[in-house]
């Protein structure tokens, strides 16, 4: 992976990059590509940059320089994008149940701000653009799905618009990051003290990728993108139950209820989809309906395979699976090494 981008001299945005994936990116950025002229944290959280100036320190880390800015704000991103060669656009408004009170709002960063970084981008001069998306985005059933659905359609669709601009836009999509702010596990295990763990559905199964993972595919997006494609991974499906299990063998499951806005199974390609799906070994890579490029000619030169499959990618019709042992393997190995159920 990465043979052929070299980011050394190379000047990066990263919009929400306060956040675990954008420090994730960061780390990797800095240690395979040392010499990197310029990488600008985007975002609109002071409290945030000032925190992750203390892992990433402006005075060690001289490429490093982080901007307080808000995707709403297309002059801001104007001004912060001078000078960029590639973007990576992480900033989102992602909390479900916050979204779905406050959906004017969730519609201003999400839509709306995805149409800036896509303006400035075109305006700017920079070279590729990866927008980061979401399970939740396929076949959307609550308003932060149905918005990134929307960004997903303007970022592929942005490709069509920029006439003899080389700009390249392309998204990744992706299931649960394991460990991220807000996600189950940290969650279960906080909950682990109380002697109850709180289990929505028995049924529950989802998608689960690393950090580290998620951020590699960021960096192949940017480098093997033609432009439009929505690339997914192939990642295993744990249940819910498997999770308590592995956290907190002990602890009672409390049946609570599905949440409003929360699916059984997370799907990240429809059967619709699949149509215009191939395989790329390790991904999968929706292609769109109308490309700026020759089909025949991605496929030889990229390898890529038509997928056989008429239905959907489901974390319930997986046929990757983690075990509880394997979960346990997982957090102490990614997230807390000291992890003993």
């Amino acid at each position: 992976m990465f043979e052929n981008i070299d980011l050394n001299g190379k000047s990066i945005l990263i919009t929400g990059g306060t956040g675990s994936l954008g420090q994730e990116l960061v780390s990797i950025i800095f240690e395979k590509w040392p010499n990197v002229k310029r990488l600008v944290i985007y975002s609109r959280d002071e409290q945030k940059q000032f925190q992750m100036n203390q892992k990433f320190n402006v005075e060690t880390n001289r490429a490093i320089r982080y901007f307080i800015g808000d995707v709403r704000d297309l002059d801001r991103l104007k001004r912060a994008m001078q000078g960029i060669e590639y973007v990576i656009h992480a900033a989102a408004m992602k909390h479900i149940h916050i979204a779905e009170y406050n959906p004017t709002e969730c519609i201003k960063t999400n839509i709306t701000g995805a149409e800036n970084v896509i303006q400035a981008s075109l305006e700017c001069g920079v070279k590729g653009v990866v927008a980061l998306s979401t399970d939740k985005a396929c076949a959307p059933i609550n308003l932060y799905g149905a918005t990134k659905l929307a960004s997903d359609k303007l970022f592929v669709a942005a490709n069509n618009v920029k006439g003899a601009n080389p700009i390249k836009f392309s998204v990744v999509r992706y299931g649960n990051v394991m460990g991220s702010n807000g996600s189950v596990i940290p969650f279960f295990m906080k909950k682990k003290s109380e002697g109850v763990i709180p289990i929505t559905d028995p049924r529950m199964t989802r998608f689960n990728i690393s950090l580290k993972e998620g951020a590699e595919m960021v960096l192949f997006a940017l480098e093997n993108a033609w432009g439009g494609e929505i690339f997914v991974p192939k990642i295993p499906s744990y249940k819910i139950t498997d999770v308590a299990k592995a956290i907190a063998p002990e602890c009672e499951q409390k049946i609570v209820g599905i949440r409003p806005g929360e699916k059984i199974h997370e799907e990240m390609i429809t059967s619709s989809d699949s149509e215009t799906t191939y395989d790329l070994d390790k991904f999968y890579a929706i292609l769109p309906f109308q490309h700026t490029w020759n089909l025949e000619e991605y496929v030889k030169k990229t390898g890529a395979k038509k997928v056989d499959f008429e239905e959907n990618y489901s974390s319930g019709n997986n046929s990757e699976w983690l075990s509880v042992e394997d979960i346990r393997e997982l957090i102490k190995s990614h997230l807390y090494p000291d992890f003993s159920a």
